[in-house]
């Protein structure tokens, strides 16, 4: 009787994918000075321009002064912006040019720690852009305590969910510059449109639903603006679900995307 193969549709990750992380890692503490300056000067110049500047005309939104409104979107832009382009321009970088995941592929290491280990480094940086920023915006006044100490953990969460779908990306481009297309239609838009700068409930009906419905950075302003304002949201589990699936479902299709690339 001849054995039916069925396809691995579940990744085979073994615990060798956090020596990619501890790679990363160490790389980026070589360089702390350039990497920690950004999460701490972004939301000062973003809170003194938009959230005191415009905030000044623009007054309270649902009942919150406009600087507090705007404060968890700022988290969650870091969160998503910090993620993301780890795991695209970063890990091209690594992939293409460096030869990183080549070399590290010729050890006992497998394809899907490698990828793994990327993606879990997107979201440690996530933890740490968003844990730095949080300082700042204690500093401020514009967040709850202790609710918002919450963030830290999810900053990893979240992550997730960006560098899952940034692999995507950088497993399919042919180029570097190719990734200027997801960050400018993908990346740009959410930064508009999740309801970071302005309720959702502005836009015509089948805009918010969308937003609701398929943009990730939607979700993670849910969580964030709940969490600082300690208010939780309507939507706040159903963001933490849906955060959760979309890891699932990105991580291994990220998984098999790059094994398809890498794999000659």
């Amino acid at each position: 009787m001849t054995e039916i193969s069925w396809p691995v549709i579940i990744p085979r990750v073994s615990m060798a994918a956090w020596t990619v992380w501890r790679r990363n890692w160490d790389v980026f503490f070589k360089t702390y000075q350039v990497n920690f300056l950004p999460p701490f000067i972004e939301p000062v110049l973003y809170l003194l321009a938009m959230g005191y500047g415009l905030g000044m005309f623009v007054g309270d939104i649902e009942g919150v002064p406009y600087v507090e409104y705007i404060a968890p979107a700022l988290l969650a832009i870091s969160i998503m912006n910090s993620a993301f382009f780890e795991c695209t321009y970063s890990s091209f970088v690594r992939m293409y040019y460096q030869k990183t995941f080549d070399a590290i592929v010729a050890t006992p290491l497998m394809i899907e720690d490698v990828i793994t280990g990327e993606i879990l480094s997107g979201a440690t940086r996530s933890l740490i852009y968003a844990s730095v920023m949080l300082i700042v915006l204690v500093a401020f006044g514009v967040v709850d305590l202790p609710s918002s100490l919450l963030i830290i953990p999810f900053a990893f969460f979240a992550g997730l969910l960006f560098s899952c779908i940034a692999m995507c990306f950088t497993a399919v481009t042919p180029g570097i510059d190719t990734l200027n297309y997801p960050a400018f239609l993908f990346i740009t838009p959410m930064f508009l449109f999740s309801g970071t700068f302005f309720p959702l409930s502005v836009l015509p009906p089948f805009l918010q639903t969308f937003a609701i419905a398929v943009l990730p950075l939607t979700q993670v302003v849910t969580v964030t603006r709940s969490l600082t304002l300690s208010s939780i949201s309507p939507l706040f589990f159903y963001s933490l679900v849906w955060i959760a699936g979309v890891i699932l479902i990105f991580f291994i299709l990220a998984i098999h995307l790059m094994k398809k690339r890498l794999v000659v």
